[in-house]
């Protein structure tokens, strides 16, 4: 047994310094601070890792700093999709963006009783990193296959035909609108060209009767 949890830790660590000597900003800067001070960059982030979650345990603005981290790096990460020409990571950064919003909803209705949780911001920021881990099966990819999909897929047809029906209602309402509108513009402008005639109409009068 702790044979297979010390290989299994060894596993992370190694995909973990994998990752932490990709070509970005984060890393170099994590580059820079390895050649000063001689510490490896995986136990200088596991370092910065432990100061965050303690942080967020009992530091101040935890809500801000959990809602940031599980923004920053998705945010990053899907711009670099859409600029890629592979498919993979799109879909990878898709799924984790549906089980955030999911996650938001669900969160802003429980927000009330969320308050009685201890380290409630911890707790999120870890389930975050869970969705974003760079495995396979992540915690994305696993909340999204087994609650999201079947269900989208079960009233995937309900759902087209109700927004079918939204979309042509939308459709007809702005119809209308632009109709009215386009009625309404035509009367002022006949009854402003009336007003135009008969005021011209009355000058002419004018004028004549003080010619005779």
């Amino acid at each position: 047994m702790a044979s297979a949890v010390s290989e299994n830790v060894e596993t992370w660590k190694a995909k973990l310094d994998k990752i932490l000597h990709e070509k970005n900003f984060a890393n170099d800067t994590l580059e820079k601070i390895e050649q000063k001070t001689g510490v490896r960059r995986l136990y200088i982030a596991l370092g910065l890792l432990a100061f965050l979650g303690l942080y967020l345990m009992i530091g101040y603005g935890a809500q801000f700093v959990c809602n940031f981290v599980g923004f920053l790096y998705p945010a990053y990460a899907s711009i670099k999709a859409i600029e890629s020409h592979t498919k993979d990571d799109d879909t990878k950064w898709l799924t984790y963006w549906v089980v955030y919003a999911l996650f938001s909803l669900i969160e802003f209705f429980a927000d009330i009783f969320l308050f009685w949780i201890p380290f409630y911001w911890f707790l999120k920021c870890c389930f975050l990193g869970y969705c974003m881990a760079p495995t396979a099966w992540n915690g994305s990819h696993t909340i999204y296959n087994r609650a999201i999909r079947p269900i989208a897929l079960k009233y995937q047809d309900r759902i087209d035909t109700a927004l079918d029906k939204a979309s042509d209602a939308i459709h007809e309402v702005f119809g209308l609108a632009k109709q009215t509108a386009g009625e309404y513009a035509g009367g002022v402008a006949e009854k402003m060209a009336t007003e135009a005639a008969a005021e011209a109409a009355k000058r002419h009068i004018v004028d004549s009767s003080k010619t005779d």
